[in-house]
């Protein structure tokens, strides 16, 4: 590949587009993901395996079903579309808002797994402790939950903004593929496959395998530890 055939000025739109996309997308992910597994970790509620299931779905969906879905949810002809339409004077499809959507949905099963490993990593009788002594369900959370959990917070967090990154059928779907609007890397190198240009593809190629090996290299150093682990410690 020579540097000559790369247009530096096309290369770098995209590229910041999905880290910035892929930020937005796994701190929201982090949230709606620890909330759940915290929630499914401690309530009894009947049809738990069926909520969860449905957690899990956009794991196993082909993405461009999850972004037809979220197309029909999201569009101008929906009344969630209409609201968002009215509340911000501009519809929320082929935005890059919309790409973000659409990469939270899909990272959102990786984060909840990995939070509900990490709960269920830690001793009861230390949240129960904390109980004990006063502290609310918030407080439980925040003081005693979270920093044993912390490994699975950052795990959970870097898987989430990997899969945001490499988001593709999704995003496809929903956000388009507008140069400069909502283009981003995985959609680039289609584009540039398609039509021939094959240094531009090679370029946001290295790109994003460079992203996702250091992401790979830092959850490794970073795996939630088993209940059998921390028991040994």
């Amino acid at each position: 590949m020579s540097l000559s055939a790369i247009d530096w000025e096309a290369f770098w739109p995209p590229v910041l587009l999905s880290l910035r996309v892929a930020l937005l997308a796994s701190i929201a992910a982090l949230f709606a993901g620890t909330a759940a597994a915290r929630w499914m970790s401690r309530t009894r509620l009947r049809g738990k395996l069926l909520v969860e299931t449905a957690f899990l779905l956009p794991l196993v969906l082909p993405p461009t079903v999850v972004g037809f879905v979220l197309l029909v949810g999201l569009g101008r002809r929906s009344w969630a579309g209409r609201l968002i339409e009215a509340v911000f004077s501009s519809p929320l499809v082929f935005t890059w808002w919309a790409a973000v959507i659409a990469s939270v949905v899909v990272s959102f099963p990786l984060v909840y797994q990995t939070m509900k490993t990490g709960f269920a990593s830690i001793d009861p009788d230390l949240e129960q402790a904390a109980r004990s002594a006063g502290a609310s369900e918030l407080q439980v959370l925040r003081y005693v939950a979270l920093p044993l959990a912390y490994r699975s917070l950052l795990a959970a967090f870097v898987l989430g903004f990997a899969r945001s990154l490499g988001e593709f059928g999704a995003t496809l779907m929903i956000a388009g593929n507008i140069p400069g609007v909502t283009q981003t890397v995985p959609t680039a190198i289609y584009v540039a496959v398609d039509s021939g240009q094959t240094g531009m593809a090679w370029a946001w190629t290295a790109a994003i395998v460079a992203f996702s090996f250091v992401l790979l290299l830092c959850t490794g150093g970073i795996r939630p530890g088993s209940p059998s682990d921390r028991r040994s410690r």
